[in-house]
């Protein structure tokens, strides 16, 4: 299939994915790595409740307020 069907379509919003080898699809600069961190108990404690507060897993607040503080530290 030539780019300019395909981009054709994607814009009329038809079903893409079929044409799509998605087994290799990668996402740069996402990949996972594991770290260990302590934290002070009270700290689990808040994170906890905030992600009781929010719905989501302690992991997701942690994450969140990362990528939160690196954005702010970049711009």
């Amino acid at each position: 299939m030539k780019a300019k069907v395909f981009d054709e379509q994607f814009e009329k919003g038809e079903d893409i994915l079929r044409h799509l080898d998605r087994s290799k699809a990668i996402r740069p600069d996402c990949q996972q790595k594991r770290v260990n961190v302590d934290f002070p108990v009270w700290m689990i404690h808040s994170l906890d409740r905030e992600a009781h507060r929010l719905g989501v897993t302690r992991q997701s607040v942690i994450k969140l307020w990362l990528a939160e503080k690196l954005k702010e530290a970049v711009a």
